[in-house]
């Protein structure tokens, strides 16, 4: 007497996100950049200047440059985020956010332990910036 071996059902072939889940992720983001190019501008004489001087920088002009330097750097990456969806804004985004990230941690390492959450909450955006790096690039090379 044979015994029948019980196979569970193959898994679904895996699927990338639907096309208006990017979208949402991709205006999140849009909001994010956006949004901090504004407050940057905003509270750059109060907030910025502050945590500059808190790092050691001195020089009020250097201290402006970095500020408004990473106000429009945020200011354009949201635009192209916005303006040029794809997998060349999510990449660009990305690398753009590590290097500021990386910037912060050299300057300000402290902000790891801010209990907002000030440069851990990079952590999902880079992850959302993946997904839409590749969800993007899925999509591009199955377009007409």
């Amino acid at each position: 007497m044979t015994q029948s071996v019980h196979r569970p059902a193959p898994l679904p072939a895996p699927t990338g996100p639907t096309a208006s889940f990017v979208r949402l992720l991709r205006a999140s983001l849009v909001a994010v950049w956006l949004g901090t190019a504004v407050v940057s501008a905003i509270t750059h004489r109060t907030q910025g200047d502050a945590l500059l001087r808190q790092a050691g920088l001195t020089d009020n002009a250097w201290i402006q440059a970095l500020i408004w330097g990473g106000a429009a750097a945020d200011l354009l990456m949201g635009i192209a985020l916005w303006r040029w969806p794809g997998r060349y804004s999510a990449w660009a985004a990305l690398g753009l956010m590590g290097v500021m990230t990386l910037t912060a941690t050299v300057l300000l390492p402290h902000l790891w332990l801010d209990p907002l959450g000030s440069l851990l909450k990079n952590l999902p955006i880079a992850a959302i910036l993946v997904v839409l790096g590749t969800s993007s690039a899925r999509t591009e090379e199955t377009a007409p």
